[in-house]
This record gives C-alpha cells, structure tokens and sequence, in this order.
C-alpha cells in the first residue's frame, strides 16, 4: 500500500519534515535489519481519536529491543508520549503508527555493538491491509512452502525486522500463486501463522488457535480477539493443529493490527466451510469494530485517547521530543 505523506516524524527526540526523515546508507540496519518495530492503529472515534492497546505494544517493543540486547537512549514512557504526540502534531484520526528502534551509523559488522541504537516514531494513513473486500467477503490463502524459522535460530517472540524476510518470501509467493495471503507451518509442520498476522479456526463451537511454541508472534490482536471470544462464551483454546485441520474446520479468521479481524474463505483453493465468512467470526469482528469505534464500552482499557487540540504547535517540542537523551 502506497504511503500517505504527513507534516513530522519523530527522530531521536525531534520533529523532523517527512522527506528529512533520513538515515545513512551504512548504518546497521540497512545491512543486517537489525532492528525491532511495532504496528498500532489509531482509531477515529465519537470521542477524537484513540490508539488501541498503546501499553501493550510499548511493552513489546521493549521486551524485542530487550532480547537484542539495544540499550535505549529514551525511556518507555518518552516512546509512549511520542506515539500520542505524532498522532496530535500531525493532526491525524484514523491511522497507522510505526515505532522502530534501529542500530544507526558508525560501525560495520555483524558485531552490533558500537552502532548507537536509534528511535523514530512515524504515523501515516492506512486503509484495509488486504483491501476493502477483505473484511466482508473473506481471503483466500495457501499454505506457504517456506516455514517459520525453528526455535534457537530466531526468536518469534521478538517483532525483528529480521523475521520480516521470512514474511516477505511467504507473501511474495502467494501473490504470484493467485491467493492473497500465505499461512506458514513450523519446523514440526503444524499450523503457525500468516506472514503479519496471527490465525484462528473455528472447530465445532470452539476457537482454537496455535500456542506460542508454533513460532508465531504473542500477537496484541490475536489477545483481544480471545478476550472478546470468552466474554461472548466462544470456548478458546491454544492448541497444536495440523495442516488438514484447516481444510475441515468450520471457520478461519485472521487478526493482527493491519489485517484487524478478516474471514478466510478458502484454504489451497478449498472453501472454508460454505465459503462465507462464518457466524462466530462475524461476532468477533463486530465486537472488536464496536470497541475499537467507539460505538461499545471501554471496559477493557485499551484505548488510550489522543488529547485534543493539538498538544503543542506543529513542529514544536513535545513532552517526549524535548526530553534528553540519555548518556
């Protein structure tokens, strides 16, 4: 999807004009991804705009930087003010934020020590990830021939910009093969999840989706919509599920921040269920759009809301860009 400019990009704890939003071409990143990132979506709701489950994905950003061993010049809270900030400095409602963490320019190797560790926070518009049928209608996915890495070589439960490879070889075939979305096996050659999102089937009245030991992502998504499954009375359930699984089951969904709650409708070309998106999907995703909306309580929290009128002047310091650096 093609990208929206806006006004500012948060860089290292200053606004800085989008088309300045630079970085060099030896810095680290560039040539071993080493970086960690998170997706979150801001919703325009009755009240203004709000950003769904802002902690939670704060949280594994930093837990990722953690497992790699990035030592931040910024804190957790001046990374969370920063996402509030863009959406408010930018004036923008519904949206897609990017925080990412990067090893910039000044050594090269596969050592990444010596390289300083970078912080940029950009939001753009973003429309429906698979396009404006998809939530309707459903997808049709295949079962990709590239698995997810093995446990000890990767760690799924970072959000790398390296497992992101992985991602791109499973969509890329897909696309060429006609579907619109890929669904990868692990090493075991069980289910594990799509190239960005995580996967749930309906088997018999129950939810069931694949723990976390099938390398996927502990998706924020994929935790609300089993939330919002068991205050329904939708049995959930982590479990191991073979690939012809998804060929017999009643329902497959897909969820994660881009895709948000999509219906699959075929499976390597053989319809799911009677091809239509199914009932206990269609309820998931009406909860999750009422909530994320507006148009439903926020019981759970999970919208944290952009202040409004503008926190500060455009171009201006915010809380989090005019805090130092730390040494």
């Amino acid at each position: 999807m093609a990208l929206t400019k806006v006004s500012k990009i948060w860089m290292n704890g200053k606004w800085v004009a989008w088309d300045d939003a630079r970085i060099h071409v030896l810095s680290h990143v560039a040539h071993y991804a080493s970086s960690v990132f998170e997706g979150i979506r801001c919703y325009d709701t009755r009240r203004g705009p709000a950003i769904f489950r802002l902690d939670e994905h704060i949280e594994r950003l930093m837990n990722s930087a953690r497992i790699y061993r990035m030592e931040l010049p910024f804190t957790r809270e001046q990374i969370r003010q920063a996402c509030i900030d863009i959406v408010a400095v930018n004036d923008l409602k519904a949206c897609y934020l990017r925080p990412l963490i990067y090893r910039g320019y000044e050594n090269l190797g596969v050592n990444p020590f010596g390289s300083p560790v970078e912080v940029a926070v950009a939001a753009f518009p973003w429309g429906k990830y698979l396009g404006d049928d998809a939530l309707t209608k459903g997808v049709a996915v295949k079962i990709s021939s590239w698995w997810r890495m093995a446990p000890n070589t990767l760690p799924a439960m970072a959000k790398a910009s390296a497992n992101y490879m992985n991602s791109q070889l499973m969509k890329m075939e897909a696309l060429v093969d006609g579907y619109d979305e890929a669904v990868a096996l692990d090493v075991n050659g069980f289910v594990s999840e799509g190239s960005g999102q995580n996967l749930f089937a309906v088997v018999k009245g129950e939810l069931v989706t694949p723990p976390l030991h099938n390398s996927i992502l502990a998706g924020i998504t994929r935790s609300s919509v089993m939330t919002l499954a068991r205050e329904m009375d939708v049995p959930v359930r982590e479990e191991i599920l073979p690939r012809e699984m998804l060929y017999v089951c009643d329902e497959v969904f897909l969820a994660g921040t881009a895709v948000e709650v999509t219906p699959v409708h075929s499976v390597d070309r053989i319809p799911v269920g009677d091809g239509k998106p199914g009932p206990i999907t269609r309820r998931i995703q009406e909860a999750f759009f009422a909530l994320v909306k507006g148009d439903q309580a926020d019981h759970h929290r999970w919208l944290t809301a952009v202040p409004q009128p503008v926190v500060a002047a455009k171009g201006a310091p915010t809380a989090a860009g005019a805090a130092a650096r730390r040494p």
